[in-house]
């Protein structure tokens, strides 16, 4: 009896090795003080302060005062301060993970593995796999640090007849014009020598990057 119960423990232990829990090797400090307070929290309350979570993730201003407004049951607002903190920290890391590489059961075991309280996971999970995943995705990608964009490219071909060194030239340059979606706009010229160069390093980048997205290694397995 004592083997089976050794070789069984064994099997389970090196299937929970195999699989990385969404939050990752190192969970954060905010994530680990959540447990505690959670369990003394009525779900009432835990509602509320999941929805100004999730306010502030589609882009909505939450006040400090609102989180002293849901108080109640003896809650000190330091506490709820740090639960909302720890929510907010636990929700981003999740929805960091597309949802094809992220599965509601395995999540459920990863929020057991945190201690947070199971009368809370299905609302917690239905940020992530729920209809509001698409409004929370669209925010962070806007609001995310970026480089503004390419909104207009013109060019021209030019050929020099003659300098105030040479009365006859005839060389090409190829000009270019950029215009960016901050409104700058952006004028150079390169000789046709420097736009072949500029071509084909164009084209081996991208060639690189298609080869690149067909290793296994890069595809999301469901």
């Amino acid at each position: 009896m004592s083997i089976v119960q050794v070789v069984g423990s064994g099997v389970k232990a090196s299937a929970s090795a195999d699989r990385t829990s969404f939050i990752g090797a190192r969970v954060p400090q905010e994530v680990k003080a959540l447990s505690k307070p959670l369990a003394k929290l009525d779900k009432e309350t835990f509602r509320k302060l999941l929805k100004m979570v999730v306010a502030a993730m589609e882009g909505e201003e939450v006040k400090h005062k609102q989180i002293k407004e849901i108080i109640s049951n003896g809650e000190s607002e330091e506490s709820l301060t740090a639960m909302y903190t720890g929510l907010y920290t636990l929700l981003r890391t999740a929805l960091r993970h597309p949802q094809t590489s992220l599965k509601m059961e395995l999540f459920k075991v990863d929020l057991n593995d945190l201690h947070i309280p199971e009368e809370f996971q299905t609302d917690i999970a239905s940020v992530i796999f729920g209809n509001r995943r698409p409004k929370i995705d669209k925010h962070a990608v806007a609001s995310r640090p970026h480089l503004p964009s390419l909104d207009l490219f013109r060019w021209r071909v030019d050929v020099a007849i003659s300098t105030s060194v040479l009365n006859r030239v005839l060389e090409p340059t190829v000009m270019m014009e950029m215009t960016l979606s901050n409104g700058r706009i952006h004028t150079f010229e390169v000789p046709v020598s420097k736009f072949h160069e500029l071509r084909y390093n164009v084209a081996y980048v991208l060639k690189e990057m298609e080869d690149l997205e067909k290793r296994s290694i890069l595809k999301i397995q469901d």
